[in-house]
């Protein structure tokens, strides 16, 4: 059986060689592109002929589903373009379907990097990037856990050589411009009534399950600082929500 790469790209030049690189040994390699501007398309067509388009939406979710469609082969592995497939996760995932199993689907661990640290905290990361095509369907929705019909497995956390590597590894300026981008999104269509009660724990369970629990805190000032901005993402996402909502009732009113 062969395994074909989807890639979804837009002004991924940073990172796409150094992606791609290490996928091109694979059967097939599928890029999406979003109508980059930088020389996103120029590298990938060095690796491949199989390039689609899908408009630019601002998050990469919406076009998941349509790079998919793109690839010929049955089982597909997407990988984000600023993330690399050590040599170790190819030769695991051609012998996971080399052996006669029942899975459609298979969790991949990813190691995060932060300040130039790995985050303990981050890990392991559990994505749902490996699947046989026709059996996954992805909500549009940012940051979506994608709809799989069949069992799945996960790669054993304790195989940290079997992870993929995330790349980025951004300022805080990036993060927070990041961030307000990508708290807008996840406060569309959310109208939910939190109170201080909410808000104090909501965005205070974050930090400790990530600083605490899973070990942030083994990652000197660069892990409390991640950890915090884990933190306060949820805090942000919750006043857009209640500012949202007070704003409706206030129409609500004038009406």
């Amino acid at each position: 059986m062969k395994i074909s790469v989807v890639i979804n790209t837009y002004n991924s030049a940073n990172t796409l060689r150094k992606c791609l690189n290490a996928v091109s040994n694979f059967d097939e390699i599928v890029i999406c592109d979003m109508y980059s501007t930088d020389e996103t398309v120029a590298i990938a067509k060095e690796y491949t002929s199989r390039i689609v388009y899908h408009k630019h939406t601002g998050i990469v979710e919406p076009a998941r589903n349509f790079a998919i469609a793109a690839a010929t082969n049955e089982w597909i592995l997407v990988v984000d373009s600023d993330e690399v497939v050590p040599g170790n996760l190819k030769d695991y995932l051609y012998q996971f379907i080399s052996s006669p199993n029942e899975y459609k689907g298979l969790f991949l661990t990813r190691k995060n990097f932060f300040m130039g640290r790995f985050m303990h905290s981050s890990y392991p990361d559990y994505i749902l990037r490996f699947f046989k095509k026709g059996s996954v369907e992805w909500p549009v929705t940012i940051h979506a856990t994608p709809i799989i019909k069949g069992k799945t497995k996960k790669i054993p956390s304790q195989k940290k050589e079997l992870a993929l590597i995330h790349l980025a590894d951004e300022n805080i300026s990036d993060l927070i411009k990041k961030m307000n981008t990508y708290t807008d999104k996840a406060a569309e269509k959310k109208i939910k009534d939190y109170g201080y009660i909410a808000f104090t724990f909501k965005s205070f369970f974050p930090f400790f399950k990530s600083y605490i629990l899973k070990g942030g805190i083994r990652d000197g000032l660069p892990g409390f600082i991640k950890c915090g901005f884990d933190s306060f993402y949820k805090f942000i996402v919750m006043a857009k929500i209640s500012q949202q909502r007070l704003k409706n009732k206030s129409n609500e009113k004038s009406n």
